[in-house]
């Protein structure tokens, strides 16, 4: 009885967690600019609660990568 009570306990707290959001890599985040565009506004909206997550990371580091590369395309590089 204690054995099934416990699992049964394990489940509910399973369900109730909070789900974790999907993390996205720089290169995924660079074939989908709208992603990122997405991701960019909502941690620059939220910055105390996102600004160290992941996709927070990623989105600004691809966000620079990708204003590399633009300012090289316009220079001719």
């Amino acid at each position: 009885m204690k054995e099934s009570f416990l699992l049964f306990m394990i489940v509910v707290l399973a369900a109730c967690s909070r789900q974790t959001e999907r993390t996205y890599t720089v290169d995924e985040l660079t074939a989908d600019e709208a992603l990122l565009a997405r991701i960019i506004a909502k941690c620059r909206n939220n910055p105390g609660e996102l600004r160290d997550t992941p996709n927070c990371w990623n989105a600004e580091a691809t966000g620079g990568k990708l204003r590399l590369q633009r300012m090289r395309q316009s220079l001719g590089g």
